[in-house]
């Protein structure tokens, strides 16, 4: 069974960083590329960033510069690191592998 449990959310004040995780289990995780979703109050689910199985990275414009996602594959674990935040990022964030979504974990930004 295939499982993707996110944490590491919560809530901050714009400017603020937030690190999420997302640890997977039932899969050979070092073989799978791994993203971040996410969908905002009454917005499509959107892609945020992807890290493949070889380490490479790539983001949404929108996040680009701020975000950076990497993984541990010892750990079978992805992360999200968010810096410089914006109340637009506020949004549930979803970890995605192959046909696998975690349940998500809530990122709001407000002062």
């Amino acid at each position: 069974q295939v499982q993707l449990v996110e944490s590491g959310g919560g809530s901050v004040q714009p400017g603020g960083s937030l690190r999420l995780s997302c640890v997977v289990s039932g899969i050979s995780f070092s073989r799978y590329s791994m993203a971040w979703y996410r969908q905002a109050p009454g917005k499509e689910r959107e892609w945020v960033a992807t890290v493949t199985d070889g380490g490479i990275t790539n983001y949404a414009e929108s996040v680009k510069g701020r975000f950076t996602t990497s993984r541990d594959n010892a750990k079978n674990t992805v992360y999200l690191q968010m810096n410089s935040l914006k109340p637009d990022d506020t949004a549930v964030y979803y970890c995605k592998t192959s046909i696998y979504w975690g349940k998500g974990t809530l990122v709001t930004v407000s002062s």
